[in-house]
């Protein structure tokens, strides 16, 4: 009596289910292991699973390296198509890449892996090809665990490895999310601090250094430094976007691209750039590009600069608006929420507050990528997992923090014009524009003199013998905000 192979391992399945109830029996180079039976990953997965047991499901591989995966797999799929694979494997192959892209069988729980496991991202990798070979098996009417006909090394992995397919991937994950994540939050802040500082243009204020009164200045000259910071912000990221689009995939191993045929990589870059609407291309250079992380911690450090810009910005702006009697109270923010269970009435800048806790978690993620890119050794850097992990959770904390930071206090910011008169018209810095006329040492004498005294700057300049007329005419606030 014979027995064909999908006949053997359909009882090896009824076996296993006697044994330990709802799994099946895979096989791989150390031996059988039950899988789940509802689940599409194999022992590979499992392993990974059961020695990494740490920090649970919020510590998972970030979904959007998921989808870069299934973008990198499916763009090998169609160029092994091209170098001669079977038609129909291919495209059952790119069909159930297609699952993995849309969301849906991350959302059916079939990469459960954290990224505190291989550091070059092998095991996701071995992930994505388990869960893609038997998507890919039940598409053609095959049985899940068999290898037949989609075989998760021999096909969905051909001319690959996990180097360069999760470096590529990583690559992919970060830009698509900057697309998405942040840079709408970015454009939204330069362009509402462009509205404000248009708006505020003709608002003169105190201007403030070392926390104490200087010069004059308006309160859209303010914000108009606070948006042309944001606007270098983006700038910088631009320019380390242009390297982080040139991709590793096809350098397989160590970066010779040993085990591809040629022109596999030209084609995996090209489709890669036709599944993300992004310039990809193919690394010049694929030793730098596996060997080391230079371009997401360059990448990063640009984020790391436009939490520092905001956290500035948040922090000025909550002391502008600070007390709304006993302090600066320059700004009015938006009451979103009562501030207090025992003070009634008390209102607190929990935007700003939130922000700037957001850009200080972004300042310690830099910390750890600087870190992780320093201690790539020889032709890998094995910090990749929680590199990737970082900068994507920086991005979406900047991106949804600036946004919630714009709607909920920012735009609603509106000027305390009576406080910012009474403020600028009370400091004794006026008297700066009073230097040209009787000198220095005299003009410091009287503010001195104004300040010991709790008098105006006006009835000092009178005891020192200045006429009215001639003070008034130099003590002009509007012809201190530009060069004569």
């Amino acid at each position: 009596m014979s027995f064909d192979q999908k006949e053997i391992f359909s009882l090896m399945y009824k076996l296993a289910r006697l044994i330990v109830p709802d799994t099946r029996v895979e096989y791989d180079a150390q031996g059988a292991i039950h899988v789940p039976l509802d689940r599409m990953y194999g022992p590979l997965t499992m392993r990974s699973l059961t020695k990494f047991p740490i920090g649970g499901t919020e510590e998972r591989m970030p979904r959007s390296v998921i989808r870069a995966m299934g973008m990198v797999k499916k763009a090998a799929a169609e160029s092994n198509k091209v170098n001669g694979m079977e038609e129909r494997l291919c495209d059952a192959i790119s069909e159930a890449c297609d699952e993995v892209i849309s969301g849906k069988l991350y959302d059916e729980e079939h990469f459960p892996l954290v990224i505190w496991q291989s550091g070059s991202g092998d095991h996701t990798n071995c992930n994505v090809n388990e869960v893609i070979a038997n998507r890919a098996i039940k598409i053609l009417g095959g049985l899940m665990g068999t290898k037949e006909p989609v075989d998760p090394i021999e096909h969905v992995n051909l001319g690959q490895s996990a180097h360069d397919t999760f470096a590529t991937a990583v690559r992919v994950a970060v830009a698509m999310d900057l697309q998405e994540k942040l840079y709408p939050s970015l454009r939204m802040f330069a362009e509402l601090l462009g509205k404000k500082s248009e708006e505020w243009k003709d608002i003169i204020k105190t201007g403030r250094t070392h926390l104490m009164d200087a010069v004059p200045l308006t309160l859209g000259q303010e914000f108009s430094g606070y948006q042309q910071q944001i606007c270098n912000g983006r700038c910088r990221l631009d320019g380390s976007l242009s390297r982080l689009y040139k991709l590793p995939i096809g350098g397989t191993f160590v970066g010779t691209g040993y085990s591809t045929v040629k022109g596999f990589n030209e084609r995996c870059a090209k489709r890669l750039a036709e599944l993300s609407f992004l310039p990809f291309v193919c690394s010049p250079n694929c030793f730098e590009s596996m060997s080391s992380c230079d371009a997401l911690v360059e990448l990063h450090g640009e984020l790391n600069t436009i939490a520092v810009s905001t956290m500035k910005i948040a922090n000025d702006i909550r002391f502008l608006a600070s007390g709304p009697r006993c302090g600066l109270g320059e700004l009015i923010l938006p009451e979103n929420e009562p501030g207090s269970s025992i003070m009634p009435g008390k209102v607190n800048p929990t935007q700003c507050e939130a922000m700037t806790m957001i850009c200080a978690q972004i300042m310690g993620n830099d910390a750890a990528i600087s870190i992780g890119g320093a201690s790539g050794h020889f032709q890998l850097n094995t910090f990749l997992p929680m590199i990737v992990s970082n900068v994507l959770r920086s991005i979406t904390l900047l991106g949804d923090g600036i946004n919630s930071f714009c709607v909920n206090c920012l735009k609603g910011a509106e000027p305390n014009k009576d406080r910012i008169a009474s403020n600028m018209m009370e400091s004794l810095m006026l008297v700066t524009a009073l230097s040209p006329h009787i000198g220095y040492e005299k003009a410091a004498a009287i503010a001195m003199a104004a300040h010991q005294n709790g008098t105006t700057l006006r009835k000092e300049c009178t005891k020192a013998g200045i006429d009215k007329q001639d003070y008034d005419h130099w003590v002009c606030p509007e012809k201190m905000l530009s060069p004569e």
